[in-house]
């Protein structure tokens, strides 16, 4: 049976197709704690930013850098991660952000992010909160030093570990509930990459030669994702069609 979800993703000059992996890496790694002075320059700028629940934003890293003498340890750490997986230097050459969330609503990001796996390494203490992919149930503790790399097409979200979904109410105005992390967007087509998750590539390339741009399909039809359930349901004709004149 061929698979029900299909990813459509951009590649030089068009695009691909590719199987959605649900498999996650994880790990824990023994990281220095960032200085007192650095966590409180990152509460006051997600203060600044106005997070409100669900909401996943960039913060400033050039400027956390200065303040931040282990920031090579992380670097090196992570490294040394990569490379027992077998992927030396990837990080190297993939795009790097620090980010900042307040709880994150069940979503995916291959729309925009299609050609990529994400890499993320958290540096906040443990808040109780997991990160969620609902599609196989797994919950991931966040805290200080936790790294995962996943598919940017697997929902997921950051919830409250001791709710079922993500609630809003569980991320109150006020209360130190954000996390800070390391995001560093990883190239999907590198071949060890791709062999980690258990991607395949081309499975479906006529929808592929067709399309403009970057989405999910199900059983053969392009895909939404409820953010309350983070379960994949198909788009109607008539929202389809709204969707790709936007």
């Amino acid at each position: 049976m061929p698979d029900p979800l299909v990813a459509y993703f951009s590649t030089d000059d068009a695009l691909r197709s590719r199987t959605v992996s649900a498999t996650v890496l994880t790990g824990l790694l023994e990281l220095p704690a960032p200085p007192a002075r650095l966590s409180a320059d990152w509460q006051r700028e997600t203060l600044r930013l106005g997070l409100e629940a669900g909401d996943v934003e960039p913060l400033s890293l050039a400027r956390s850098r200065t303040r931040w003498p282990d920031y090579r340890l992380c670097l090196q750490a992570m490294g040394d991660w990569m490379d027992s997986l077998g992927l030396p230097g990837l990080l190297e050459h993939s795009e790097l952000a620090l980010m900042a969330c307040r709880g994150a609503r069940y979503h995916h990001d291959a729309a925009q992010y299609g050609a990529a796996a994400f890499c993320n390494l958290f540096l906040s203490e443990d808040r109780g909160q997991d990160l969620h992919f609902p599609a196989t149930d797994q919950r991931i503790p966040l805290q200080g030093g936790r790294v995962v790399i996943f598919d940017t097409a697997q929902p997921h979200a950051v919830i409250n570990r001791h709710q079922d979904g993500f609630d809003p109410d569980d991320f109150p105005t006020g209360a130190d509930c954000s996390q800070v992390f390391l995001s560093w967007e990883l190239p999907i087509e590198q071949a060890g990459l791709a062999r980690a998750l258990g991607i395949d590539f081309d499975i479906d390339p006529t929808t592929a030669a067709r399309l403009d741009q970057q989405q999910v399909w199900l059983d053969g039809a392009p895909a939404e994702l409820c953010p309350e359930t983070g379960r994949w349901r198909q788009i109607d004709a008539r929202q389809s069609a709204q969707k790709s004149s936007e």
